[in-house]
């Protein structure tokens, strides 16, 4: 019989990767070259998969339009390369997810807005570029989530059609990307999300608390 899905692609921050700590240490580096007080990386870690910029736009009070935020996120991307995986590791239960995906004989892949040249280093120094089937980062295309051409793509290179696919990621852009995209979404709510985002809304196949909740779509 065949399986009803064969390919999962995932965001990476806040789905994949528990990253906010690196994220939130680089960003206080910056604050505090700049003679102003760290931020707790619990009020830091619900911004860290909506990008750099809303990071320092939330820690400077600046708008992302402004030349402080431009040069500010540049300052904070290279600082946060520098110890990109000190503390970052899958979420815990994520690894026996893959290796049930791998043994299956199904593929899995990385949707990311994240750019490549933050993604590569972080996926290397994991051992994940030795397992993933396909990486699509934020400059990897013309476009970017919520736009579906990522996911479109990522399909493509796992050999996978939309509607035998599955994204599973911790942004309503995610899912919004994912819908357009004629994939199944998965919300995962134990990911980075703001006080006023209900996932709930979101209008995904799934919430899931966890990741072994993953598990009952491979079935």
């Amino acid at each position: 019989m065949s399986q009803r899905f064969d390919g999962f692609l995932f965001d990476l921050d806040g789905t994949l990767l528990d990253t906010h700590q690196d994220m939130g240490n680089a960003l206080n580096i910056i604050l505090e070259h700049h003679g102003r007080p760290p931020l707790p990386l619990e009020a830091i870690r619900p911004f860290v998969s909506k990008g750099g910029m809303v990071m320092i736009c939330l820690a400077f009070k600046c708008k992302p339009e402004s030349e402080q935020a431009t040069a500010l996120r540049h300052e904070l991307l290279d600082i946060y390369l520098q110890a990109i995986s000190r503390h970052t590791a899958l979420f815990p239960g994520m690894d026996s997810i893959l290796e049930e995906i791998e043994n299956s004989g199904r593929k899995w892949g990385i949707v990311t807005n994240k750019p490549g040249f933050l993604t590569e280093p972080l996926l290397r120094e994991l051992q994940l570029h030795k397992r993933v089937g396909c990486v699509v980062s934020g400059d990897t295309l013309a476009e970017r989530k919520p736009h579906p051409a990522p996911l479109l793509y990522a399909c493509k290179q796992i050999n996978s059609s939309p509607d035998r696919a599955i994204y599973i990621g911790d942004d309503e852009r995610d899912v919004q990307a994912g819908k357009r995209a004629g994939m199944t979404t998965l919300a995962a709510a134990w990911g980075y999300i703001v006080e006023q985002d209900d996932p709930n809304l979101w209008n995904a196949d799934e919430v899931i608390q966890q990741p072994q909740e993953i598990a009952a779509w491979l079935d």
